[in-house]
């Protein structure tokens, strides 16, 4: 059971990274969304990523700024 469970982990993981990507390119865009997730995905850049982050209390790719839609 283990054994399958091992070769299964990197389609999961490649699933997971697919459904982040395209919803953090909906929050930041097509490059910073991109770019945010594949610096996430490498394991030490993607840490020491975070930590820089959490220290400085923004992030390196800020979210877009939000369209008001609909009647005003």
């Amino acid at each position: 059971m283990s054994r399958r469970l091992r070769r299964s982990l990197p389609w999961v993981g490649t699933a997971l990274a697919v459904v982040t990507v395209f919803s953090t390119m909906r929050r930041k865009g097509v490059v910073g969304g991109v770019l945010d997730t594949g610096f996430n995905a490498v394991p030490v850049l993607g840490t020491a990523k975070n930590v820089v982050e959490l220290a400085r209390g923004k992030d390196f790719f800020p979210d877009r700024p939000r369209v008001a839609r609909g009647p005003q």
